[in-house]
């Protein structure tokens, strides 16, 4: 969201410094906050054993918590007047993702590192294809990370390579789609 307001160049075109300090918080709220409050409370409350959900059954509860909080914000953006496109496409791509994890999860351990960096990348991509402008350095800087965390993941053997692969396959595939449907 931090570059959808502030480094590009006309995805909130006209809002004030306010109001796009205000999307940003709404963001960092329904993104990050809430679903990291959620599972520190699962972990408070016993109904996980870790707070970085290293068993399947654990990620169960906080991806569903997760979903509510993203299909709450793509549900609020989708129905403003002003908000632009890419970020509707954004959250509803997220919600796309977490549900996508929930229902793979039930069958392997899929990255969610890969699923969130498969989702921004596809974001990245897509808004380079359909708009004139220059993305050569944000999409240099997607892949880097991209590359990097996902093979973390390999290296520390919290994954094998089908789950990263896969991960990165299900965020990007989630949000192509989000792209079709916002």
């Amino acid at each position: 969201m931090y570059f959808l307001l502030f480094q590009h160049p006309n995805q909130y075109l006209g809002f004030d410094l306010v109001q796009k300090i205000m999307i940003l918080l709404q963001s960092v709220a329904m993104f990050t906050f809430f679903p990291l409050v959620t599972v520190g409370l699962l972990k408070a409350l016993g109904f996980i054993k870790s707070i970085q959900l290293y068993d399947q059954k654990d990620r169960i509860i906080p991806l569903v918590a997760s979903g509510i909080w993203y299909f709450w914000i793509w549900y609020v953006w989708r129905n403003l007047p002003d908000q632009p496109l890419a970020a509707i496409q954004l959250a509803l791509g997220v919600w796309i993702t977490s549900v996508a994890a929930l229902m793979l999860n039930t069958r392997m351990k899929i990255s969610l590192h890969a699923l969130s960096l498969g989702a921004i990348l596809a974001l990245l991509l897509s808004l380079s294809i359909k708009e004139n402008l220059h993305y050569g350095v944000w999409l240099s800087i997607a892949f880097i990370i991209t590359g990097a965390v996902s093979s973390s993941r390999l290296l520390v053997s919290d994954h094998s390579p089908s789950e990263v692969y896969w991960g990165l396959l299900t965020g990007a595939l989630a949000m192509l789609v989000a792209g079709v449907f916002a």
